[in-house]
């Protein structure tokens, strides 16, 4: 008893804190050690795994393993990045429940090096400094997934830059190619419409239409593993009216013998959730009659806009024929092509011989230089009216360069204009140059500005926008204002101005012995000249057709028939991205494994495009972008004349301010006990 009141007496005193506090961090650190916790107050929120990351772990159908094969005692930074691994790694087990689960390997060990090898890993050398001596070490660095019966790696870790999205963009993949349709939370609808009154017009191939969709349906359903659900619709006069107000089906009208108007129509749609895509099969006007095409190609068209609609595929339509962009020169946009050749391929289309393919979510149009046709712009219009996504890239005016000669600058006039100026975005005739810009210093003439290459800072970029988000920094080059006041005027249209100039920029017109050259520009005098000015636009949402109906309208033919599948107004969301310059998709702003912030841009605009817009935030998190603002001379020489003595003054101001204080502070004290000390005088 007396030792328990004893015990009791020390717990009360103060004597005992030191060792409660003791005790209680360590039973916190063994409570804490078995959950995993991090709070990330970056603002990007770089060491936070994305949602999209997330998603694409959280319905795996089968489990999936993630062999990391990760060499010991690296030197910095190699040595942090195993650590950013775990961390990651364990967030996507937290994510994904039991059907995800990751092992490290220790590579010390001949027999994991030799399980490296069989997944493919290979040594690489890292430089190491030790006892003041520089060296090389080989080391294993590198992950490998395995999901059913496939297989993806990852070697070459050398950083944690983009780990996330590079490990995101791998799981999607794999799971992609066993299918890609895993993960979904409810099944994909296809139905196919057929007013079975037409059956009585001698519709060629009409009566092979449902044995031809069953087939393509069942083989489809049999690669998605069951995910597909299939409907068959006989509509008539109004609900041919409501699937064409929907989806924009072709609708085809006749005059029955009582005299009477009368509606059908033939289509076939995929649907999940609120989107959906139109598989080809449709009414063809022949010569004497109407004939059903599309039937041949079924089931590679359902498959193609399966991917499509789920925003997985991996196709976007490049359009030739106009002079557009080469993308096998590499002076011209093949680096371009190689930046998106890790998840996209570009599939060349002249629309003059060919449709836009049905795999194809997006279409680039990448600086023609001559006219298009009618019938090709309808069918970009109508792409768009069908909520397909188009890239514009266009240039006011062609500069050509030939040897040493002067360059010459010709008008561009493709007839793009037309369609853009209806979606409510202008191109201006003027090239646009910025204070701010590209700055060059020449043994010569000192320092160059090239005002003809804004320099696109971190404020003129449209940081809610997850395509530039994180970024500052971006080169322009060559390009020509924007005016989107009138898509702004749009209540149906969201516009973000994606990249602007700052508030010192000004346009200059084409005129004799033009020429974009450093020397031949000043910035103006007169300040009204000056403002900030659109660069590159981004436009969301159901734009109004720029047709009033097809340039070539399908006519009565000999059956009594006439069909029409013109889209006034868009039945779903589409997405319109347009830059006043094509230059940055030449080799003069993107090289080969560039990390430049324009690549980063261009790379999260086609993401953003083809529905993977948090790609975009995964793949700009980790970038350091909080960087310094550009500054006038004058503020900058300050600046600069305040850190060298300014700050000295201010420690020697504060230390006198200190001394003062504390000799007052003295006084005040012998004041009170000792006013009569003889050593303190008056």
């Amino acid at each position: 008893m007396k030792k328990t009141n004893k015990f009791i007496s020390w717990i009360k005193s103060s004597s005992s804190d030191v060792w409660l506090f003791i005790i209680a961090v360590v039973l916190l650190n063994l409570v804490a050690s078995r959950f995993f916790f991090r709070a990330d107050l970056t603002e990007p929120k770089s060491y936070s795994l994305s949602s999209a990351s997330r998603e694409v772990v959280k319905n795996l159908e089968e489990p999936m393993s993630v062999k990391v094969f990760f060499s010991k005692n690296l030197p910095a930074p190699y040595s942090n990045v195993e650590q950013y691994l775990r961390d990651f790694l364990s967030e996507y087990k937290n994510a994904s429940g039991k059907k995800f689960d990751y092992e490290f390997f220790d590579m010390d060990k001949q027999e994991n090096q030799r399980i490296a090898r069989g997944y493919g890993m290979q040594l690489v050398q890292v430089r190491e400094v030790k006892n003041n001596e520089v060296g090389f070490k080989n080391a294993y660095m590198g992950i490998a997934i395995v999901y059913a019966d496939q297989i993806e790696k990852l070697d070459g870790i050398s950083s944690s830059d983009g780990l996330e999205y590079k490990v995101t963009g791998l799981i999607g993949k794999i799971i992609s190619n066993t299918n890609i349709l895993s993960g979904l939370s409810e099944n994909v609808r296809l139905v196919l419409y057929k007013s079975e009154a037409l059956a009585k017009f001698n519709i060629g191939n009409f009566n092979k239409i449902d044995d031809a969709v069953q087939n393509a349906f069942s083989a489809a359903n049999k690669k998605f593993r069951g995910k597909i659900e299939f409907q068959k619709i006989n509509p008539d006069a109004k609900a041919t009216e409501a699937a064409a107000e929907k989806y924009g089906l072709q609708s085809v009208s006749w005059t029955n013998e009582d005299g009477s108007a009368d509606k059908g129509t033939v289509g076939l749609v995929l649907e999940y959730g609120n989107k959906f895509r139109i598989v080809p099969l449709k009414l063809t006007n022949a010569i004497f009659s109407y004939v059903i095409s599309g039937l041949d190609e079924l089931e590679e068209n359902i498959y193609q806009s399966v991917e499509s609609l789920v925003s997985k595929t991996s196709v976007i339509a490049y359009v030739t024929g106009h002079g557009e962009r080469n993308l096998n020169d590499e002076n011209d946009a093949m680096y371009f092509r190689q930046l998106l050749s890790d998840s996209y391929t570009l599939e060349e289309v002249n629309l003059a011989e060919k449709e836009i393919p049905v795999a194809a979510e997006t279409l680039i149009i990448n600086g023609p230089k001559s006219a298009f046709a009618e019938n090709e712009l309808y069918k970009i219009d109508q792409f768009i009216m069908g909520g397909g996504n188009v890239m514009f890239f266009v240039d006011s005016y062609n500069e050509q360069i030939s040897g040493y000669q002067q360059p010459t600058y010709t008008p561009v006039h493709t007839g793009l204009e037309k369609l853009l100026s209806k979606y409510g975005i202008e191109v201006g005739s003027e090239y646009v140059l910025d204070e701010t810009c590209f700055v060059r210093v020449d043994q010569q003439y000192r320092k160059l500005n090239f005002y003809h290459v804004p320099r696109i800072q971190k404020d003129c970029l449209d940081q809610k926008n997850p395509v530039a988000k994180n970024l500052g920094d971006v080169f322009f080059l060559e390009s020509f204002e924007l005016d989107s006041s009138k898509a702004k005027e749009n209540k149906d249209v969201k516009v973000s101005v994606l990249a602007k100039t700052s508030p010192r920029a000004w346009t200059v017109p084409v005129t004799e012995g033009f020429m974009l050259h450093p020397l031949y520009f000043s910035v103006p005098s007169e300040e009204e000249k000056l403002s900030s000015r659109e660069l590159c636009v981004l436009a969301e949402g159901n734009f109004e057709s720029a047709f009033d109906s097809a340039p070539e309208a399908d006519e009565k033919n000999n059956a009594g028939l006439s069909s029409s599948s013109h889209i006034l107004k868009g039945k779903q969301k589409a997405r319109i991205f347009v830059a006043g310059t094509s230059y940055i998709t030449t080799a003069q702003l993107i090289q080969p494994d560039a990390q430049e912030p324009i690549v980063y841009f261009m790379r999260n605009a086609v993401d953003y495009m083809c529905g993977k817009e948090d790609l975009c935030l995964m793949r700009t998190k980790g970038l350091s972008t909080n960087m310094l603002k550009n500054s006038k001379t004058g503020f900058a020489l300050i600046v600069k004349y305040f850190n060298q003595f300014g700050l000295v003054v201010l420690v020697a101001a504060a230390g006198l301010v200190v001394l003062a204080v504390r000799k007052n502070h003295r006084e005040k004290i012998r004041k009170i006990y000792n006013p009569d000390d003889p050593r303190m005088g008056d």
